[in-house]
């Protein structure tokens, strides 16, 4: 790469740009892990996609509980059996079968030099004294029927090199810590705790997030009323798309959609999002789209410069020295963080997944790295198939696509290329590319730092 550290001109007025990585760190300030809550593992089984652990999961009971059998067959004392594998006729002395108790003790019989074989099935408990299960179909009885009973009296076994005997605990023992406060709650998890004697799981509940997107020239996708020649208005895509990255991110959405250019339509909105729903509860955090920049119609900025009326607190104005999404905003309304990005579609995207997401991600309890905009698991460097310039004294995110050879090239759809107004580039987006603010140009070959998109896209 090539360029220079230049800082780039600043308006007159305007606030000192800050980095990427500042202004995330700005976002993470104003959020905390929300508050743990009880989950029955029957309500886990359906609600784990994106919940995270509020406490260590820590076994209660053993896994297995008791000693079983893996196999259908005959359970036995080793001692019974020839050490050199020779059969050896054995009287059946009981059957158990999964959900029964394991019956008399191999052993007590009237001829202890062969005290005997209990029939028994897969998962069943294993009699007191013996100590190896004998396949069916190594013995002289070759198969059990289903749904019939026993009749067999005697039986010819051998000794096998594996006992088919799973132990008790042997999978897990009462106090092993299973997942740890912060893991993800997984399938596997709530089967474990499960059968390990738990009932339910302390989590962090889904976060809830308010979407709101501004203009006046904003109408519902698809909506009958728009006047035939379509001029000066546009689709409300931004809080759509806004409310599946939302989503995606494991929150629990409500989407308030367009308001016009007016600041009381904007407070309305606000307190619709954070009032308390007795369905839903309250918005924990507020994203809106547009109306950060410096036009007359930029109704954020007014809100946020008027006071809200005392509802709104802890502004910040930014300068994010960053293509695109350079203005951005943060405030509380009626203490509720809210996260105001601009209304261009790319820029909006490229913001909600660098400065709203990881604000997501902590209310939801996961944790966040040295650089939650950047997380290691989803950040890797490829090289660039082609080079492409960038603007000095800025950071450029530049969604990219993938190649096969693992090098990465602007995303763009049907040969338009990319840009902060282009949104079907995003459909071949696999990540962002963030290029540093003192490279001028990427060259071919170039290695690039790529934030991977996941399903986000």
């Amino acid at each position: 790469m090539t360029g220079r550290s230049s800082a780039g001109a600043q308006r007159a007025g305007s606030p000192a740009p800050r980095t990427i990585a500042e202004h995330a760190a700005a976002v993470l300030a104003r959020v905390a892990p929300l508050p743990p809550v009880e989950l029955r593992l029957a309500d886990a089984a359906t609600a784990v996609a994106g919940l995270v652990l509020a406490g260590d999961v820590v076994a209660r009971a053993a896994v297995p509980p008791f000693d079983n059998a893996a196999m259908d067959g005959y359970a036995v004392r080793l001692a019974d059996l020839p050490d050199d594998g020779g059969p050896v006729t054995l009287p059946v002395s009981g059957d158990v079968r999964c959900g029964w108790a394991p019956g008399p003790a191999l052993g007590t019989g009237p001829e202890p030099a062969h005290s005997g074989a209990v029939r028994i099935m897969t998962g069943a408990p294993l009699p007191a004294g013996a100590d190896a299960v004998v396949p069916v179909e190594c013995t002289s009885t070759g198969r059990f029927v289903a749904g019939e009973a026993a009749t067999e009296r005697m039986v010819t076994v051998s000794r096998q090199p594996r006992t088919h005997v799973r132990r008790q605990g042997e999978d897990v023992r009462p106090g092993d810590v299973l997942a740890r406060a912060g893991d993800q709650v997984s399938p596997a998890v709530v089967a474990v705790a499960a059968a390990a004697g738990l009932g339910g799981l302390a989590v962090h509940r889904r976060p809830r997030v308010a979407v709101v997107s501004t203009g006046s020239e904003l109408v519902a996708s698809g909506a009958a009323d728009v006047p035939e020649d379509g001029v000066g208005i546009i689709p409300d895509s931004n809080s759509l798309m806004l409310a599946a990255l939302a989503h995606a991110a494991g929150a629990d959405v409500l989407r308030i959609g367009a308001v016009p250019d007016d600041a009381d339509a904007l407070r309305a909105a606000l307190d619709s999002a954070v009032a308390l729903d007795p369905g839903t509860g309250a918005a924990d955090l507020v994203v809106t789209s547009g109306g950060v920049s410096a036009g007359a119609s930029d109704v954020v900025r007014e809100v946020l410069a008027g006071g809200g009326g005392g509802q709104v607190s802890d502004v910040e104005i930014a300068a994010v020295a960053m293509r695109p999404g350079r203005p951005q905003a943060l405030a509380r309304w009626r203490g509720v963080p809210w996260v105001a990005m601009p209304g261009s579609p790319v820029s909006a995207f490229v913001s909600f997944v660098l400065f709203a997401r990881p604000a997501i991600e902590r209310l939801a309890g996961r944790a966040a790295g040295a650089e939650p905009h950047l997380p290691p698991d989803r950040t890797t460097e490829r090289p660039a198939a082609t080079g492409w310039a960038s603007p000095p004294g800025r950071e450029q995110v530049v969604p990219v696509r993938v190649l096969p050879s693992g090098e990465v090239v602007p995303a763009g759809f049907g040969g338009r290329g990319s840009g902060g107004h282009l949104l079907s580039g995003l459909l071949t987006a696999d990540g962002l590319a963030i290029v540093p603010a003192a490279t001028e140009k990427v060259d071919a070959g170039d290695p690039v730092r790529v934030l991977d998109l996941g399903t986000t896209a």
